[in-house]
Order: structure tokens, then C-alpha cells, then sequence
């Protein structure tokens, strides 16, 4: 008799809208169905690609998903691994359900947790593991800027799942303050999602900051943040995220907790997306030094 498991990938293939064909290697272009609110992949697959990793690339606060695909070619070619960059468009994504929270909140109040944005995240690393054939497929989160933002926010309210998360030079982040507000802080936010259970589970996820030395410029051409909130958590990025990344160690050895996060460093490079995607250190982001891609 036929198992069931026969039948169960085709009908996945039907009801996700996606032919449970491998992606063809090269630069390419998918349509995401998303529970009906469909969304534009931009990937990448090395042409030698075997077996490596799924990286799921965040683009910045342009919704540049396109470029930063294109950026993050060198990744794929260096570290053997498939690029897949999601477009969130500022209508149906606007910055409160994107870099600045997530979803998480709205209007004050805490939304249902299947609306929030981060489950587009596995839905594409699904889609892919169906496209693939490779349902165990490792995959690991590179999101700069607002995308780091993003990054940084999903590692906290969902750190199932990926490899690691790297949040590359992010704007700002959310201090373990309840006397501040949401996102910048955790004032606002119920216990469960701000008391010490979130907060120890925070700290266990495999967190990177990755960081440009040269990121030290208050520049509004580049989505600069200068909110009150914002500048009491450092005067420039490279600032906000040292102090940020100490806040949180602090915190964890405070209370004898697990501390997964890395801060990793490149020198020189200032508030790049290409550049830091091009830096060599982008690997020991995501996969630690001297490791590679690991599998």
C-alpha cells in the first residue's frame, strides 16, 4: 500500500502554488505565494552549487531586495551557498511591521503571533527546502541595516530555526529597558514577551552583530536615525551596537545565562551593505572563523 508521504510533497507543491522543481543556478526570480499575500524572491544559486547552505538575505530600508541579492553574489560564490533575498515593500510592509518591529506590534497592542512578518522567513526557507528536495536544508539570516534591524527582532520574538542570525549594522535595537519604549526598548511589551524567561531566550540565540568600523557618521541621506530614543542608545551606529551588544552580555552573565551572541568587525568599511557583504569577515559572521560554510 502507497504511504502516505507519496502523495504529501505533490499536494504541498499544489497548495503552496510552487513546482517542486530545484532552483536553476544563477540569478533568478520567484513569486513567494505567502498565505495570499504574495512576495517577489530575488536568488542566487552558484553554478557548482551540491549541497551547501540556504542564505536569506534582508535587504536595507530602500526595499532594494534586488541589489542586495546582486551584493550578496560573492557570498554564494565564496561560501557555496543558495541567495535568497525577499522583497518587503513599504505599502503592505511599512516600517512598523517591518525594521522597527516586526509586527510584533501595532497601534500599542501585541498582534496575534501568525501575523507576524518574520513567518514570511519560513515560508520561503520552506519553499526552498520543497524546491530542493532537501527538507533538512541549514539556513542562516544576513540582513543589513534595517534589514539588520529586522535580523536583530526576529532573533529575539522567533530564534527557531536559522543557523545564526547576523545583523549587520543595524540602527538601533531593542535594550533590555522597560523604562523605555518599544522598539527601542521593552516598555510596552507584555511579560511574555519582555520578563526574564524572553530575555534568557534572547540571549541563547545565535545572535551576531556584525559591524562596520567605519560606520560613525550621522548621515540622513542613509536613514540615519536621530530620535531621542535612538541617540540615547549611542551617537552613531557603530556606537549604539558596541554598547548594545555589552548591555545585553552584561545581562546574561548578571544572571548566569547562556550568551550565543558574537560581535564581529570589519575595519574601515562605514554604513555599506555592498562592502560589508564583500568583506571577508562576512563569514566568520555566519558561520565563525576558519569554519566556512558549514553544513
Amino acid at each position: 500500500m502507497p504511504s502516505a508521504s507519496r502523495f504529501l510533497l505533490p499536494a504541498l507543491a499544489v497548495i503552496c502554488g510552487l513546482q517542486a522543481e530545484p532552483l536553476p543556478k544563477g540569478p533568478g526570480k520567484f513569486v513567494l505565494p505567502n498565505e495570499g499575500m504574495p512576495i517577489d524572491i530575488y536568488y542566487y544559486k552558484p553554478p557548482t552549487y551540491e549541497k551547501g547552505p540556504l542564505i536569506v538575505v534582508i535587504h536595507g530600508s530602500d526595499r532594494d531586495a534586488e541589489p542586495y541579492r546582486n551584493n550578496a553574489i560573492s557570498v554564494a560564490e565564496r561560501t557555496g551557498a543558495i541567495i535568497v533575498a525577499p522583497q518587503f515593500d513599504r505599502v503592505r510592509f511599512p516600517d512598523e511591521t517591518y525594521k522597527r518591529g516586526g509586527g510584533v506590534m501595532k497601534d500599542g497592542k501585541v498582534q496575534p503571533k501568525e501575523s507576524w512578518t518574520f513567518n514570511v522567513i519560513f515560508r520561503l526557507v520552506a519553499a526552498v527546502r520543497e524546491k530542493e528536495g532537501s527538507p533538512e536544508l541549514p539556513y542562516y539570516l544576513l540582513g543589513h541595516s534595517g534589514g539588520g534591524q529586522f535580523v536583530a527582532k526576529m532573533a529575539m520574538f522567533m530564534p527557531d530555526g536559522p543557523r545564526r542570525f547576523v545583523a549587520a549594522n543595524p540602527g538601533s535595537n531593542i535594550f533590555p529597558d522597560k523604562g523605555v519604549p518599544f522598539p527601542y526598548g521593552l516598555g510596552g511589551l507584555p511579560a511574555e514577551l519582555s520578563g526574564d524567561e524572553a530575555l534568557r531566550r534572547y540571549c541563547a540565540a545565535p545572535l551576531t552583530l556584525y559591524l562596520g568600523t567605519g560606520d560613525v557618521y550621522q548621515n540622513a541621506s542613509d536613514g540615519f536615525d536621530f530620535s531621542p530614543e535612538a541617540m540615547r542608545q549611542g551617537p552613531v551606529r557603530l556606537a549604539r551596537n558596541h554598547n548594545f551588544f555589552e548591555a545585553m552580555r552584561r545581562l546574561a552573565a548578571g544572571h548566569g545565562w547562556i550568551f550565543n551572541w558574537r560581535l564581529v568587525e570589519t575595519p574601515d568599511i562605514g554604513h555599506s551593505g555592498a562592502r560589508m557583504f564583500h568583506a571577508p569577515e562576512v563569514e566568520d559572521a555566519l558561520f565563525g572563523p576558519k569554519q566556512g560554510a558549514a553544513q
